[in-house]
């Protein structure tokens, strides 16, 4: 049974709504995320699970992914001491939402760490608040 866990620093993108673009030139269509912002996204978590991999095989078993997305809380959750208000929220219930936040983390992984993320048969996803942005992915492959 193999394992990893992937400290990810920096704000999550949300990938999911694709669209079809059309190159003018040749004719030939081709399918782009609708958020510009997740091609980077996903480039950083590729870079730091491949980082923490140091070239080991792809998995090829089944997989247990547990994901915490950890979102810094807004300015306006503090009082003018520094106190959280009793007023704020335990959870970050805004968007983007977990489903495509966890899409962008299985695409950015497949091929690096496991070979397709159909491989993933059990997912426990977190959003919760923190100090900053940042991701916690622990991939566990299964014994068969």
């Amino acid at each position: 049974m193999r394992q990893i866990t992937i400290r990810v620093p920096g704000k999550q993108q949300p990938a999911g709504s694709k669209r079809i673009v059309t190159n003018r030139s040749t004719g030939r269509a081709y399918v782009v995320d609708a958020n510009p912002k997740s091609r980077d996204w996903k480039t950083t978590v590729a870079q730091c699970a491949s980082d923490a991999w140091n070239g080991e095989p792809l998995m090829t078993g089944a997989i247990r992914l547990a994901i915490v997305l950890c979102v810094a809380r807004p300015r306006a959750h503090y009082g003018a001491n520094g106190s959280l208000k009793l007023s704020a929220p335990t959870y970050p219930t805004t968007r983007p939402d977990l489903t495509k936040l966890v899409r962008a983390i299985e695409d950015a992984l497949t091929g690096v760490i496991w070979r397709d993320d159909a491989q993933v048969v059990i997912q426990n996803v977190r959003k919760i608040y923190d100090e900053y942005f940042h991701t916690e992915i622990t991939i566990v492959e299964m014994s068969e």
